[in-house]
């Protein structure tokens, strides 16, 4: 059973967390985990994906919140603000 006026919470395999300032030199990057391990930095969407191909997982949707979890923005952010 479910309790009303409770937000729904999904618990995705990805989670891609906010955009952390870059070294001189390099961009900003957000830090990417697989079920709860970090993976990896990511540079752009395209980074995600990648992750989540070299562990198994096919992205067929991005905004899906059960498959991703875009924490600090969505997969357009890649600056920080």
């Amino acid at each position: 059973m479910t309790e009303q006026g409770v937000p729904y919470m999904s618990h995705p395999r990805i989670v891609v967390h906010g955009v952390m300032a870059g070294r001189p030199g390099r961009p900003p990057f957000r830090i990417v985990e697989i079920d709860g391990q970090v993976v990896g930095e990511a540079h752009a969407v395209t980074d995600v994906l990648e992750a989540a191909a070299a562990h198994g997982i096919t992205v067929h949707d991005l905004d899906d919140p059960d498959v991703v979890r875009w924490i600090g923005g969505g997969k357009f952010t890649w600056a920080q603000h």
